[in-house]
This record gives C-alpha cells, structure tokens and sequence, in this order.
C-alpha cells in the first residue's frame, strides 16, 4: 500500500535507543499513517513502551529522528496541542490528591497553561469527556477511590480533553474488565473514525484482528508494519516473538 508523505502521522528514521549501552531498540525505520488504529506487538521486553517514549520524547535516542505531519520542529512544546498520551496505569501516582474533574481539566493545560484557570466551558467539555467514558457520575470522587479499569477511563478523559491529532496509549486495556474493555475499543475506534490517529501498545494477539486496522510487530527491531490483513500472520508473529508455536491458534 503507497502512502504519499503528507499521508503520515508519524515518521521514524534510523531510531536506536539503550539503557547503560544496552540496545532496547536498534535501527528502527516506521512510518505510521494518518488516521489508522494502530496497535504495537511484541514479546515482553521487545521495546514497546521505550519506542513509545521515543516518539514522544520522553527518551533521548542514540541516534535517529521521529517527526510529526512532516514537521522539522518536533519539541514538545509546538506539538502539546496535537499529541496525548494515556501511560500505563502502573506508572501513575493513584494516590496524588485530584478529584476525577481535576485529572480531566489537566488535558487543557496545554492550550491554557499553568497559569489561567480552567473556565466554565472547559469544565462543561470535561465533564461531556467524562460522560463519553461512562465515568460522569464520579467527577468529585478522588481518583484513588476509583477501581483499575475506572481509573483508566479518566485518563482517557483526560487524553480526549487535549482534542489531540495523535493518541498514543501504553496497554489501556491491562487489568481492565472485559466490559471497560470494550468501551475502550468503541471510543478508539470513534477516534480513528473522526480521522484520528490512534497508536497503541497491546498484548492480546486473539483481539488484535477486531480491533485493530494497522499493526507494527517488534522485537528490539521492527519485524513488520501494515494493515493488520496484510502483515498480522504466523510468519511474522514467529519471527517477532521466536517461537514455533502456532501463535495465531484462535486469533484469527
């Protein structure tokens, strides 16, 4: 499938990154279209999370260049209106004192900044975020009085709040019940449908394949990137996760 530059979202050339000169991830091309949900597959340490973090910069390469709608100036601070991120709930801080309302005002930060206050409009969009989650009914309560998979809603909220060109998600669906699972896949595919680009790092073969148009299978390389009918196969799945095993037995 030929794509025309101007047809992507995302465009990584030459990336290698390492922890203590170890290579996470070594000579990594990837061009990622404009409106595809994506998923990212792998074994466990193959690099999803890290080249995630690449891309948006919250890791300092060795070598290579990740570039947005064909931007040369790529800092953050020129692409805060155009790129959210919902990190793994693991990596959160449950505890902090914020209400559900505060967690999702802090997606308009970046159009507003720390500065000027949140108005009423802007609490009015929060709590329409709040409600296309399901999680209206609960924008008083303190987030660490939320359960796993509600705590993940909000900070999908909190990423639809930035009304972003870019979503990028670290397994919004782990330690999710099956029912927030698939209110996720809905809003995800609502996004990809309103030409959004959705990347997500994902660890379920069998669901890739319903929920996913786009997929990138990697270990410390890319094994493979393209529509999920094209590439999602036993062939590339052995290579990407080094097994003989039949990988694909009721996932597709």
């Amino acid at each position: 499938m030929e794509f025309n530059k101007t047809d992507y979202a995302v465009q990584i050339e030459d990336l290698t990154v390492a922890y203590d000169a170890k290579p996470v991830l070594w000579d990594i091309d990837l061009d990622i279209p404009q409106g595809k949900l994506m998923a990212i597959i792998g074994p466990n340490g193959a690099g999803k999370t890290t080249l995630l973090k690449a891309m948006l910069g919250l890791l300092v390469p060795v070598t290579g260049t990740v570039h947005f709608f064909q931007e040369t100036d790529n800092s953050l601070r020129k692409l805060k209106n155009k790129v959210a991120y919902v990190p793994q709930s693991g990596s959160v801080d449950w505890d902090f004192p914020a209400t559900v309302l505060d967690i999702v005002l802090m997606g308009c930060y970046g159009r507003l900044g720390f500065i000027k206050r949140p108005g009423k409009k802007d609490r009015e969009d929060a709590l329409q975020c709040l409600y296309k989650v399901g999680m209206e009914g609960y924008a008083s309560r303190q987030i660490s009085q939320l359960s796993g998979g509600q705590q993940q809603r909000v900070f999908l909220a909190r990423a639809l709040m930035q009304t972003a060109d870019i979503y990028f998600m670290d397994e919004p669906f782990k330690g999710v019940d099956i029912q927030t699972e698939k209110a996720i896949v809905l809003l995800l595919k609502e996004l990809k449908e309103s030409g959004k680009t959705v990347v997500v790092v994902h660890h379920d073969l069998q669901t890739v394949p319903e929920y996913f148009d786009w997929v990138t299978l990697i270990n410390i390389k890319v094994i493979a990137s393209g529509p999920v009918e094209e590439v999602f196969h036993e062939q590339n799945l052995k290579k990407a996760y080094r097994s003989t095993g039949n990988l694909l037995k009721n996932a597709v």
